[in-house]
C-alpha cells in the first residue's frame, strides 16, 4: 500500500504534464497586474469547478479557494497549498510563442508556474482519491491568491476565510539560480521582512540661480539617501542583515526651478524583528536631524509590509523527505542562509505552520535569467517536479502515525 499510492501519484502527475504546461503558458500570455487578477481568477474558478472541486472566488472576484472532499475524515484539519496569480509591470522580451500579449506586463516572478504546479498537485491528489489509492483520509485546499507583489493578497485571502479549518500550508517558489531537478530547503527563517517606506521632503522652492534663497528639498533628499546607505549599515551589527533601497524619486517639473517637495519611495529588508524596529526608528531620527540642518520638513511613513517567511521545522522535514523521493537525495539543496527577498506567504505562517521550498527552474534552454527581468523564463520540466513534491508532502503530513506523534517510517530514499 505504501508504494502503491506513490506509483499512482507519479503516474497521475506525469499524465497531467501537458495540461500543466498549457495552463502555465496561457497565464504567461495573459498576465494581470496586482489587484487586477479577475480574468485569471475566473479562468481557474471555471477549470476547478468543472473538475469537481468546491470553489469560491476571493474578494472582488480576485483569487480562488478550491477544496475537494474525501471519503472519511482527515485526522486533524485541512492541508493547504498556496499559489500566487499576479504579474509585474515589466515588458516581456523573450522570443517564445507564449510571450506575454500584454505590453509592459509579464510573469517575471514565476507566479504562472506556481499556479500550474498547485493545480497539478491538486489534480494528482484528486486522481488518487478517485482511484481509491489514498493511503489515509486527506482533506486538501488550494489557495490561489492575488496581489503577492504588493503584499496585500495573502491578507485579503485570510480575511476571506482561506485558512479556516487549515492545519498547515505549503508552497514552492521557482528559483532560477538552481538547475531543474534541485530543490532548496531551509528550516527557520527563509526570507527577509520587507516594509515599504515613503519619505516626503518639503522645503522652500525658488530660482535655480539663487539656491541661497531656498530650502532645497532635492539637496536634502540627496543627503538623506547618502546617509541611509552609509550610516544604517554602520549603526547595525554587521551580523544583522539590513538592506535599504530607494527605488523611486519624484521631484520638480523644470530644470531651472528648485521644487517645493521631493517624494522618495523604497523598502527596508531585515531578518530580525528587533532589527526591523530599530532600523525604522533610526531612519526617523536621521530624517528629523537632517530636516533641522537643511531647514526642510521630512516625514517618514511606513506602509504595507510583510514579515519573514519562517519555515516550521516539522513541516519542512516532511517536505525534505518528499523532495528526496522525487528528485533523489542529491537533488536536495540545503540553503545555508536566508534570502533578503521577501514573500507575503509569511502572513499565512503567522496563523498556521507551513513551509516554502525553492524549486530549481534553470537550464541551458532558459538561460537562468534572474527573477524580475524581461527575459525571465522557467524550464517547464520543473512543473511536474513541483507538483509531485507538494502532493507527496501533504500525503506524508496526513500520515495518522505522524499526526498522533508516534514513530513514523523513514520516507527518504
Amino acid at each position: 500500500m505504501s508504494q502503491d499510492w506513490r506509483d499512482a501519484l507519479d503516474h497521475a502527475i506525469s499524465a497531467n504534464v501537458p495540461a500543466m504546461v498549457a495552463l502555465r503558458r496561457h497565464l504567461h500570455m495573459h498576465p494581470e497586474l496586482s489587484g487586477q487578477e479577475q480574468a485569471t481568477s475566473l479562468h481557474l474558478y471555471q477549470m476547478l469547478g468543472d473538475e469537481g472541486f468546491d470553489v469560491r472566488l476571493g474578494p472582488e472576484g480576485r483569487g480562488v479557494i478550491a477544496d475537494f472532499p474525501t471519503a472519511g475524515q482527515a485526522t486533524d484539519g485541512r492541508l493547504a497549498l498556496r499559489a500566487d496569480l499576479d504579474a509585474l509591470r515589466i515588458h516581456d522580451m523573450k522570443p517564445v510563442e507564449y510571450r506575454s500579449q500584454q505590453d509592459g506586463v509579464m510573469h517575471a516572478c514565476g507566479h504562472d508556474g506556481h499556479t500550474a504546479i498547485v493545480w497539478g498537485a491538486l489534480q494528482g491528489l484528486r486522481r488518487l482519491q478517485e482511484a481509491g489509492k489514498l493511503p489515509w483520509p486527506l482533506q486538501v485546499r488550494g489557495i490561489f491568491q492575488p496581489a503577492e507583489e504588493t503584499c496585500q493578497g495573502a491578507q485579503e485571502m485570510i480575511r476571506a476565510g482561506a485558512l479556516e479549518d487549515v492545519k498547515s500550508v505549503v508552497a514552492v517558489h521557482v528559483d532560477p539560480s538552481r538547475d531543474v531537478g534541485h530543490i532548496g530547503v531551509r528550516p527557520g527563517v527563509l526570507t527577509a521582512s520587507c516594509d515599504e517606506m515613503t519619505i516626503c521632503i518639503r522645503g522652500r522652492g525658488g530660482h535655480a540661480a539663487r539656491p541661497h534663497e531656498t530650502s532645497d528639498p532635492i539637496a536634502a533628499a540627496a543627503q538623506l539617501i547618502n546617509s541611509l546607505y552609509l550610516n544604517i549599515p554602520r549603526a547595525t551589527d554587521s551580523q544583522d542583515a539590513v538592506v535599504i533601497t530607494i527605488g523611486q524619486i519624484q521631484a520638480g517639473d523644470n530644470a531651472n526651478v528648485i521644487p517645493e517637495e521631493v517624494m522618495l519611495r523604497g523598502t527596508i529588508r531585515t531578518l530580525d524583528r528587533s532589527i526591523r524596529k530599530q532600523t525604522m526608528d533610526h531612519i526617523r531620527r536621521m530624517a528629523d536631524g537632517l530636516g533641522q540642518t537643511t531647514e526642510t520638513t521630512i516625514e517618514v511613513a511606513y506602509g504595507i509590509g510583510s514579515g519573514s517567511v519562517v519555515n516550521d521545522g516539522r513541516v519542512i522535514e516532511v517536505a525534505r523527505m518528499a523532495v528526496a523521493e522525487v528528485v533523489g537525495p542529491d537533488g536536495v539543496d540545503e540553503i545555508p542562509r536566508a534570502s533578503m527577498g521577501s514573500e507575503d506567504f509569511a502572513y499565512y505562517l503567522e496563523h498556521v505552520p507551513g513551509a516554502m521550498l525553492r524549486l530549481g527552474c534553470r537550464s541551458e534552454a532558459t538561460g537562468g535569467s534572474p527573477l524580475h527581468t524581461p527575459n525571465f523564463d522557467i524550464d517547464e520540466r520543473a512543473l511536474p517536479i513541483g507538483a509531485n513534491v507538494l502532493a507527496r508532502t501533504l500525503v506524508m503530513q496526513a500520515d495518522p502515525q505522524r499526526v498522533a506523534g508516534k514513530t513514523v517510517p523513514n520516507y527518504q530514499i
